[in-house]
């Protein structure tokens, strides 16, 4: 069996709009152009902001990532897009035509001339000065994918918490040039979901349109699936831990932090961390990853042996049979601390069921990595691995970002459809007369 996918969606530097696109005067998107609709009014704005929730699927192993179902076009269709905070551009593959593009799970996008962002959209002109007709973009990421295209804009579907419907028109990526890490596999996604704090985020527009709060949230379960919101109806601000989100970092950063393996300091300081769901695993700078693998190493003794036949990811240990689970291995290893230096010294607890991963051959191998082996020098990343099983809060509203425990698997009565689900749905035989979601989720 292959590796496990591994996924990297850190965006690289700001996105790059390129002036002038290669030539598609063969697809839809030839015609000269009418301006879009990415400022339109969503139209229950003069409701007030709700939220909307929409459940997650996929897992860290052996998937590499969490994705949702987003309903996209008039009349909506469905669309899976993988979950990243750390890029701030939602994009699909696109039939305009399609240059390079791998196998989808649905039909690719297909847009009209009259969906196309031209540039003089304040959409596109916030994201760097165009001359050309349309919007066109090229966005890399760190584990070396990117995707080229036009900015095109279509309705997106969301069902809210105060049991409205809404229809945003949003802008988004046309992607027809795909470069991805493995090509001839088919893609688990149709696109991504860019959930970061910039102006071409599909929370910035929601924000703008009136429709939710600039608030974004996931809960990745430990055993897959988990659920997404947008807005802050779910948050329990008094139970949350936060940290302010750092202003030397255009991503979703809480500031430097020092790193601990169980209560003892490993002489890391200063270590600048970012929050990514795009991302699989976490990825530590070169001085944090070793300090952590000696310690770990040193902590285990001859206790456990070093599986060096294990594919999946660079450091496994083995026991006497095969592991079956983490409950079979986490007695071993300790918890790793990342204490935050800003706000009140906010403390992210890592304990060995967000840092391991028992493989397929019964081992269970670190899922924290060496960021400086894909080009991340000056920064950790904290992904997918460590985020599981924690409600965590990109709340750009008031600057700040938190988490907290639960179980993410516990919220029930999602819409399959993929227009999210609203609180009546999550109340029904579950809560008590007051519909009080913070006792399910948090105890």
């Amino acid at each position: 069996m292959a590796k496990p996918h591994q996924m990297l969606h850190l965006l690289l530097g700001t996105l790059l709009l390129i002036a002038v696109a290669p030539s598609i005067s063969d697809g839809a998107i030839s015609s000269p152009y009418k301006k879009s609709k990415s400022q339109s009014t969503a139209e229950a704005s003069t409701r007030g902001t709700s939220s909307a929730v929409f459940p997650l699927s996929g897992d860290v192993y052996p998937n590499g990532l969490y994705y949702v179902t987003m309903n996209i076009g008039n009349p909506a269709k469905p669309y899976y897009l993988d979950v990243d905070t750390g890029s701030d551009l939602t994009w699909l593959q696109c039939d305009a035509p399609c240059r390079s593009c791998s196998k989808v799970p649905h039909p690719l996008y297909r847009p009209t001339k009259q969906k196309l962002v031209p540039c003089s959209d304040p959409i596109c002109s916030a994201l760097r000065q165009c001359e050309a007709a349309q919007c066109d973009y090229e966005v890399q990421y760190a584990d070396q994918g990117s995707s080229l295209g036009v900015l095109v804009s279509d309705a997106f579907t969301l069902r809210l918490t105060n049991s409205s419907t809404v229809r945003p028109t949003l802008a988004f990526g046309c992607g027809y040039d795909q470069q991805l890490s493995n090509p001839n596999a088919p893609a688990s996604t149709d696109g991504v979901l860019g959930l970061g704090g910039g102006k071409v985020s599909i929370m910035s527009q929601l924000k703008d349109q009136g429709a939710t709060r600039n608030v974004v949230g996931h809960c990745l379960g430990r055993n897959g699936g988990g659920f997404l919101f947008f807005g802050d109806d779910l948050v329990p601000y008094s139970k949350v831990t936060w940290a302010p989100l750092s202003l030397r970092s255009k991503n979703y950063s809480p500031g430097s932090a020092s790193l601990y393996f169980g209560e003892r300091s490993l002489g890391v300081k200063q270590m600048d961390v970012v929050f990514d769901s795009g991302s699989s695993y976490t990825y530590f700078t070169s001085q944090a990853y070793q300090a952590l693998v000696s310690a770990v190493k040193s902590d285990i003794g001859d206790k456990l042996k070093v599986a060096s036949n294990d594919p999946s990811l660079p450091l496994c240990w083995k026991g006497q049979k095969p592991f079956k689970s983490i409950s079979d291995v986490r007695k071993y290893f300790k918890s790793a601390v990342l204490s935050f230096v800003n706000g009140k010294k906010s403390m992210l607890e890592i304990p060995p069921d967000n840092y391991l991963v028992v493989t397929e051959y019964g081992n269970a191998c670190l899922g924290i990595l060496n960021g400086s082996e894909v080009g991340l020098k000056d920064f950790s990343v904290i992904g997918d691995i460590t985020l599981q099983d924690l409600m965590v809060v990109y709340d750009n509203e008031n600057g700040q970002i938190g988490w907290i425990k639960t179980a993410c698997d516990r919220l029930p009565n999602a819409d399959s459809e993929g227009a999210g689900f609203g609180l009546d749905g999550l109340c029904r035989d579950i809560l008590n007369e007051d519909c009080n979601i913070y006792s399910v989720l948090f105890g």
